[in-house]
């Protein structure tokens, strides 16, 4: 994103668009920090600028892996999901992909309103692969920028590149829930970004009970969300 300047009247509405703080006031006109920007275009798309100053640049790679993590409208055609997520999360009553004994879990790195580049994911990746053994959902547009889903490497050219969050998500056995918790507590100390943790549970045989007694018993608060989804059109899985 950039704005025009000679259509700028520097009336500094766009500012407080910008989740990163990446717009600022300059010489009585607004200017966007170019290595704060994550292209989400929430600037542009709230329509807030009278003169219409705020434009899209076209977005070359690797900037343009901005976008895909930080735009929710910028389908990643690697796996045609828009967004920094799956579906799976969202829709496991019809995709059944956590099954019970199982939780899928996800690490929202840079989220709420931090950022993140890649190198910082890469420090939770990578932890998180060789002291837990986690694998990474193979779906996912994050995984799709690892060099192996199995260490959590990233490719070289993106390591830079800054986005609004990053989403890791893989599936854990819930007896082994516990030691991955605890892992993410100590990657959160080695990190100069924060990240926010989900947990996704079925409700059979009482396991989110279980799951959320497991949760509390590490130390960390919980938020319990109950997500619904009406009208997909698809069958529910059998468990």
């Amino acid at each position: 994103m950039y704005v025009n300047q000679e259509r700028c009247v520097g009336c500094g509405l766009c500012v407080p668009y910008c989740p990163v703080g990446a717009i600022r006031i300059e010489n009585r006109k607004a200017a966007i920090d170019p290595e704060a920007c994550v292209e989400c275009s929430c600037c542009k798309r709230s329509n807030v600028c009278r003169k219409e100053a705020i434009l899209q640049d076209e977005l070359a790679w690797p900037r343009g892996i901005r976008s895909v993590m930080s735009d929710v409208f910028t389908v990643f055609e690697g796996t045609n999901v828009s967004g920094r997520g799956t579906e799976e999360m969202k829709t496991n009553e019809v995709t059944g992909r956590f099954v019970p004994g199982w939780v899928g879990m996800a690490v929202e790195v840079g989220r709420p309103v931090a950022g993140c580049t890649f190198r910082q994911v890469q420090e939770i990746s990578t932890y998180l692969a060789s002291k837990g053994g986690v694998e990474f959902e193979p779906c996912n547009p994050i995984t799709a920028m690892m060099k192996d889903n199995k260490t959590g490497y990233f490719r070289d050219d993106i390591l830079d590149e800054r986005v609004y969050s990053a989403i890791l998500e893989f599936p854990v056995k819930v007896d082994k829930m516990a030691e991955i918790l605890k892992l993410c507590k100590e990657a959160a100390k080695q990190t100069a970004t924060l990240f926010s943790l989900d947990v996704a549970s079925v409700t059979i045989n009482a396991q989110n009970e279980e799951v959320l007694k497991i949760i509390e018993e590490c130390g960390i608060s919980v938020r319990p969300n109950g997500k619904v989804n009406l009208g997909l059109g698809r069958p529910l899985h059998k468990f």
